[in-house]
């Protein structure tokens, strides 16, 4: 039977995406029939709550992007 897995990340934390969808990988042990994904840019500035600290606008006049990755994927 045929699954979909679906991951979603931040352009400016694909470390963190990857590493999600390489554990997943590893320990779900599924066999990929197909991967694709896709990219949807922001726009404007983005202010960042910092724990305990105060609000900050980052330099980039671009919000991180979106990152979505589906995954096709048979279960063993």
């Amino acid at each position: 039977m045929q699954r979909i897995k679906i991951f979603k990340g931040l352009e400016s934390d694909l470390a963190e995406l990857e590493s999600q969808v390489n554990q997943w990988l590893a320990e779900s042990q599924a066999r990929v029939i197909n991967m694709f994904g896709n990219i949807a840019p922001q726009s404007g500035p983005t202010a960042s709550p910092q724990p305990g600290g105060p609000t900050y606008i980052t330099k980039s006049p671009f919000a991180p992007s979106d990152v979505l990755l589906v995954i096709l994927f048979e279960q063993h």
